[in-house]
C-alpha cells in the first residue's frame, strides 16, 4: 500500500512538474546507484521544488530530511511522514528541540543500513543566490555515525546541482546535473575533526561544479556581467568557465526574440483558469513573505486549485449540453496550457 501511495504521488507530481516547467533536463542520472545506500546531496535554492524535482527524477524512492517548523499541524505532520520525509530541528526552533534530531538521525542510519537512499540540502537553508553557501555539518554527522555503527556499509554519496533560468518566475525551465558518487568511507580518519572538514570540503567542491557558483565577494557585479551577456544558467560547467576566466573567453549570446504567439496563449489561459489564477493573484501571493517560496506556493496552486477548477467546469458543462462537449472543454484546456507553457 506505501509503494502504491508513493507510486501514485510521485506519478502526479511529474505530471504537474510536466505542465509547470517549460523545459527540464536531467543530466546523468544514472550515477545514482539503484542497490546501494545513498546520501544525495543537493543545492538548496527554490524552497520545496528543489525536492520535489529530486524525487521524480533521481529514480529512487528516497526520505527527505525537512526543516521541522512545517510538521506544526498534525495532518500535515502525517501526509509529510507518509511521504518519507522526516523533521529536522534547528537553532532557530529552539535550543530545547535540538536534542530531538539525535533520534532523526538515528533512524537516517538505519534507513542507509537498508540500502535506502536519503535526500539532504547541506547548505541548511534554501537561497535564491547563484552561489553554493557553506555546508553545516549535520550530514557529516548522518555519514560517520552510520559507518561507525555500520562500518562495511558502502555508503554512497551523489553531489546535485540544481539550476534554474529564474527561479521565481513562471514558467521557468530547470537542469539537474547529478555527479559521479563516491564512497564515504574514504572520508574515515582517526582524526574525526580532520574527516568531517574533508567531506565538506569535497562536497562542497563538487556540488559547486555542477551549479552555477558566482563567488560573493563580487556577486552583484558577476550577475549583472552574465545577465547582459544573456549567459544560459542551464549550463553551469560553462557559467563558471567563464567567470573562472574573468569573462575572457565569454561571448554575449542573442536574446531569445518575443514570442507573441506563446504571450497570447498565456493570456487565453489566465481567461480560462480565472477564478484560480485571481485567488493566486490577489489573495495567496500577497501571501508568500520569502521570495523563495513564491515558486512553490504557485505550483501548490497548479497543483491543487487548477485541477479542481477544470473538473468542475468540466462538469457543469456536461449538466448543462452532453458529455462530448465537456470533454471537448477539458481537451482544449490541456492543449491551450501546453501551447502557453511550451512555446
Amino acid at each position: 500500500m506505501k509503494k502504491f501511495w508513493l507510486h501514485s504521488v510521485r506519478n502526479y507530481l511529474r505530471l504537474g512538474m510536466f505542465f509547470y516547467f517549460k523545459r527540464i533536463h536531467v543530466h546523468n542520472v544514472e550515477n545514482v546507484p539503484k542497490d546501494k545506500p545513498v546520501l544525495l546531496l543537493a543545492n538548496h535554492q527554490n524552497a520545496l521544488l528543489d525536492a520535489l524535482l529530486i524525487a521524480t527524477k533521481c529514480g529512487r524512492f528516497s526520505y527527505f530530511l525537512t526543516r521541522a517548523a512545517v510538521f506544526k499541524k498534525s495532518f500535515v505532520s502525517k501526509i509529510l511522514k507518509s511521504l518519507q520525509m522526516l523533521p529536522v530541528y534547528r537553532v532557530r526552533d529552539g535550543w530545547s528541540n535540538i536534542s530531538n534530531n539525535n533520534a532523526i538521525f538515528e533512524s537516517c542510519s538505519e534507513i542507509l543500513n537498508n540500502e535506502e537512499a536519503i535526500v539532504i540540502f547541506p547548505e541548511g537553508s534554501h537561497n535564491l543566490a547563484r552561489r553554493v553557501r557553506p555546508l553545516s555539518k549535520g550530514f557529516t554527522r548522518i555519514v560517520f555515525d552510520t559507518l561507525e555503527k555500520y562500518p562495511d556499509l558502502d555508503l554512497q554519496l551523489v553531489p546535485i546541482g540544481l539550476n534554474f533560468n529564474k527561479a521565481e518566475n513562471c514558467p521557468d525551465s530547470t537542469s539537474i546535473f547529478f555527479g559521479e558518487p563516491f564512497a564515504a568511507k574514504d572520508f574515515i580518519s582517526e582524526n574525526k575533526n580532520e574527516g568531517v572538514v574533508k567531506i565538506k570540503e569535497a562536497v562542497h567542491n563538487k556540488i559547486k561544479s555542477l551549479t552555477t557558483h558566482i563567488p560573493q565577494e563580487n556577486y552583484v557585479e558577476d550577475l549583472q556581467k552574465l545577465n547582459s551577456l544573456n549567459i544560459d544558467f542551464l549550463k553551469p560547467q560553462e557559467v563558471n568557465l567563464y567567470l573562472k576566466s574573468d569573462f575572457s573567453n565569454c561571448s554575449s549570446k542573442s536574446r531569445n526574440k518575443t514570442n507573441y504567439l506563446s504571450k497570447l496563449f498565456i493570456m487565453l489561459l489566465k481567461l480560462n483558469l480565472i477564478i484560480p489564477y485571481t485567488i493566486w493573484k490577489f489573495i495567496l501571493k500577497s501571501k508568500v513573505k520569502e521570495l523563495e517560496f513564491l515558486s512553490t506556493f504557485r505550483f501548490a496552486v497548479a497543483l491543487t486549485l487548477v485541477p479542481l477548477y477544470l473538473v468542475v467546469i468540466t462538469f457543469v458543462i456536461i449538466s448543462l449540453y452532453t458529455v462530448s462537449i465537456g470533454l471537448i472543454y477539458l481537451i482544449s484546456s490541456l492543449l491551450l496550457a501546453l501551447l502557453a507553457i511550451k512555446l
